[in-house]
């Protein structure tokens, strides 16, 4: 069967203000990506997603987008850009690029050009029209000078787009031609559930990410997807969009892959999973039970690391735990999504200084909320300097880095077998041997208590998430193995890929 690149792919989410800084300034570039693009091709992926480049004011990290057809001076040029989409296929690897449909910047030329059929405004007297609420703390509306509100349901500076207005639709089509015309193989599509709100805007008792909300979700998001499915398709090279869909339902999550909408979207619920064997088999079962090409993915850049997640309840046990479900992961059917720096096995950096924190959830939250800064700080590259090799000439990085980043820098771990970094190597190429050949299924085997067993063709995955060793299933070899063992036991919090007899 013809399988198309992206079905099983292992994609590399590149924050790009902290991934390298080739200018000096210290903050990420597309020539700093550009420049690391041979570690990507070494470390085993075959592609990278790109967070947002484009013009902005930044009042969000760049997904406040000013011009979606440019890159912001802070990143480089479009040239860059090109530059680096020829780099990466000619090593093989595919790009996929941010787009932000929600949302636009304040400074967007519709918004400054008072071109309020284009966003969601509405009157509503000294008080805001509904109860809605910014998913970054405070209301999700602002008044402005004539007294009518606008909605944000992020910053105050990422007014929302109005979807029911036709000149939104054929602006992002012709967005999506201009990105695909330059090379880029895919989008990851932020928001991606959030682009219609329900008529009327009625206030909300719950606005978490439901199946059913007024704020999120609507049915008319499909058929945006659909135009935009005809765009991708009528390119070369399979093209294709992942969606971030927040969703507390998988048979939800299901309507935005179908064969006429997205080819993938993400799955939170594994992200979201506790380290638990129950846990973990319930979302395999959802997943697979309800979407056709599955995700998988452990942390990006709006979570906490999963390195330091897994450590609640069990101090110091974290970076084994992350390194047993990155195995168990990579063996299920599907693609996998990786966040920088989690090769290295970085922890969240969660002792930033008030100072040194730039996420608006930290200043929106008024300081309650620590905001997503701890999985932003800069990747460190070498053992020493002012930012570990993260930028030239000794510059600063834009947020600043632990100390104990240094022993965990990717010029520290290469070449050392029992590093994070050549685990990942060493997972990433056998898995590379492997997924081809496998069935697009697994079954599951009788497992002790707290672990969990499950076949793919000739291969047996193992995963002890209790608090005691447990004997490992008849097998011919250990094709892989999370940490050591002996006698035939797997200790807790290990991973291993096992031939069968």
């Amino acid at each position: 069967m013809d399988v198309p690149w992206w079905r099983d792919a292992i994609v590399y989410e590149i924050y790009v203000r902290s991934f390298s800084d080739a200018s000096g300034d210290g903050v990420g570039d597309l020539a700093g990506v550009r420049a690391r693009l041979p570690y990507l091709r070494d470390l085993g992926v075959d592609a990278v997603w790109l967070t947002p480049f484009y013009t902005s004011p930044m009042a969000d990290g760049g997904y406040d987008v000013a011009d979606y057809r440019d890159v912001d001076p802070l990143f480089g040029t479009l040239g860059d850009f090109e530059a680096l989409v020829a780099d990466a296929h000619g090593l093989g690897l595919r790009v996929i690029v941010d787009i932000v449909p929600n949302h636009s910047s304040d400074r967007h030329p519709w918004f400054r050009a008072g071109l309020r059929e284009r966003y969601v405004f509405r009157e509503g007297g000294e008080t805001p029209p509904n109860n809605w609420q910014s998913t970054f703390g405070g209301p999700a509306w602002t008044r402005v000078a004539d007294g009518q509100w606008y909605l944000h349901l992020f910053a105050p500076g990422q007014p929302d787009f109005n979807w029911r207005d036709p000149a939104v639709h054929a602006e992002f089509l012709d967005i999506l031609r201009f990105w695909l015309d330059r090379g880029v193989d895919g989008f990851r599509i932020d928001v991606a559930m959030g682009l219609y709100k329900a008529e009327g805007l009625p206030d909300v008792e719950d606005q978490s990410f439901a199946a059913v909300s007024p704020v999120w979700g609507q049915p008319e998001v499909h058929e945006v997807y659909r135009q935009w499915r005809k765009v991708l398709d009528s390119y070369p090279g399979e093209r294709m969009a992942v969606g971030e869909v927040w969703t507390d339902d998988p048979v939800d999550l299901a309507r935005y892959v179908r064969p006429d909408e997205l080819q993938q979207s993400f799955n939170f619920a594994w992200l979201q999973a506790p380290w638990s064997a129950e846990a973990f088999r319930k979302v395999i079962d959802d997943t697979l039970a309800t979407v056709p090409f599955a995700t998988w993915v452990l942390s990006n850049h709006d979570v906490v690391r999963h390195r330091t997640r897994y450590e609640v309840g069990a101090p110091g046990a974290g970076l084994n735990r992350a390194k047993a479900a990155f195995l168990t992961m990579l063996m299920l059917p599907g693609s996998t999504y990786l966040y920088q720096g989690e090769e290295l096995g970085l922890p969240e950096v969660e002792d930033l200084p008030p100072e040194a924190r730039q996420d608006p959830v930290f200043f929106q939250s008024g300081g309650k909320l620590p905001g997503r800064d701890g999985c932003r700080v800069p990747l460190p590259w070498t053992a020493v300097g002012a930012s570990l090799g993260f930028s030239p000439d000794g510059a600063r990085p834009w947020l600043p880095q632990p100390p104990a980043f240094a022993q965990l820098s990717a010029e520290a771990q290469t070449g050392h077998p029992a590093s994070t970094l050549e685990f990942y190597r060493r997972a990433l190429a056998l898995r590379r041997d492997l997924v081809r050949s496998l069935p697009y299924t697994l079954e599951w085997m009788d497992s002790p208590p707290g672990a969990l067993f499950f076949t793919r063709g000739p291969v047996t995955c193992v995963l002890n998430c209790g608090s005691d060793s447990v004997s490992l299933p008849s097998h011919e070899s250990v094709l892989m193995a999370s940490g050591p063992f002996e006698d035939g036991l797997l200790p807790p919090g290990t991973a291993a890929w096992l031939r069968r007899r």
